[in-house]
């Protein structure tokens, strides 16, 4: 068996993006068709996940096809707007609000001192939109946000500002402003007046950040009117609330990314070579060719190719399509593609 080693020239790295829809079964958009599980839904307990988190599923929770699609939550930076988790002293403002405004901003932020400020305006609260982890690739595609909540449509910035981005500890940040595709109405990120901007889209962590004030800003002020209760020590149950209104708007679509890195290798099979068969049937024991025709004028047939390390050990087989005939008046270029 002969080897041809393969040159710098023959061998082309590249890298290309994939994207493709985020949901279930390459669904584009979601619609009305938000379902919750009722157990984990259930509110009962401060310490439930149902009082931290809903997660939503793209068909009822009890057939054994759905799977959960994004889950949403309620931030408060002092505990407001859900049960504490214990009455005794010191133990107020422990509660499943507080737990995620702090999860969020030592993902955002890398502590607990720093606060979400959206264009100048620092809320008391946030809403989170979390895509679940297995339902994209790399990252979220920037650009390929649209988001209804009640009648308000919302998208990231990231065309609107042509690509730039804050880098946080979870990646990317683009500012949530009213708009499609990427495309911001407007010249400013200020959405509501005495406001500041709707949230943030981080497309690397599958998250979405925004900002309860403008959600609970008047409909003709740019809000959607979303009365967040913000009552110490109450089960307000504003995430509930929130995903009514993303049920009302009936349109959710985000798009995920994959970037894969392929290896093109070029293996040449010039004129003069490979022209003769290894199968062993075709010589006799003392290594004569037994049919005479192979002997002037050999053909082969190549359906395979083989890729050896410097031991000698295959590590990779590329199988054809169909196989190429291959004479000394032929030559014949395939190219290996790897993607990893």
């Amino acid at each position: 068996m002969s080897f041809i080693r393969f040159s710098n020239q023959d061998i082309v790295n590249n890298t290309a993006k994939i994207t493709t829809s985020t949901w279930t079964n390459n669904t584009n958009e979601l619609t009305s068709a938000h379902y919750t599980s009722s157990t984990q839904a259930t509110f009962g307990s401060p310490t439930s996940s149902g009082a931290h988190f809903i997660e939503v599923y793209n068909a009822n929770a009890s057939v054994s096809t759905s799977e959960v699609q994004y889950s949403v939550a309620y931030g408060h930076r002092g505990g407001s707007g859900s049960l504490n988790f214990t009455h005794a002293v010191g133990g107020y403002g422990k509660s499943p609000s507080r737990n995620i405004y702090s999860q969020y901003r030592q993902l955002v932020f890398g502590t607990e001192t720093q606060d979400f400020n959206f264009t100048d305006h620092t809320p008391d609260d946030i809403y989170v939109i979390n895509v679940n982890r297995s339902r994209y690739k790399h990252n979220l595609k920037p650009g390929s946000l649209n988001l209804k909540i009640g009648g308000l449509i919302l998208t990231d910035d990231s065309i609107s500002s042509t690509g730039s981005s804050t880098v946080t500890n979870a990646g990317r940040q683009f500012n949530i402003v009213s708009g499609s595709n990427g495309v911001r109405l407007g010249s400013s990120t200020v959405q509501v007046t005495d406001s500041g901007s709707y949230g943030f889209f981080y497309p690397d962590s599958g998250f979405i950040i925004l900002n309860a004030d403008c959600l609970d800003a008047p409909v003709a002020s740019g809000g959607v009117a979303l009365a967040t209760n913000i009552t110490s020590n109450n089960d307000s149950q504003n995430h509930r609330l929130f995903l009514d209104k993303i049920n009302t708007g009936a349109s959710f679509i985000v798009d995920s990314e994959e970037k894969v890195s392929s290896t093109f290798y070029f293996a040449r099979a010039r004129n003069y070579e490979f022209n003769y068969t290894t199968n062993p049937s075709f010589v006799d024991s003392t290594g004569n060719i037994l049919i005479n025709s192979m002997i002037d004028n050999p053909t082969s047939y190549i359906t395979t190719v083989g890729m050896y390390n410097d031991a000698g050990d295959l590590l990779a087989v590329a199988k054809l399509s169909q196989p190429i005939t291959k004479d000394f008046t032929k030559e014949a270029l395939i190219r290996v593609k790897l993607d990893y």
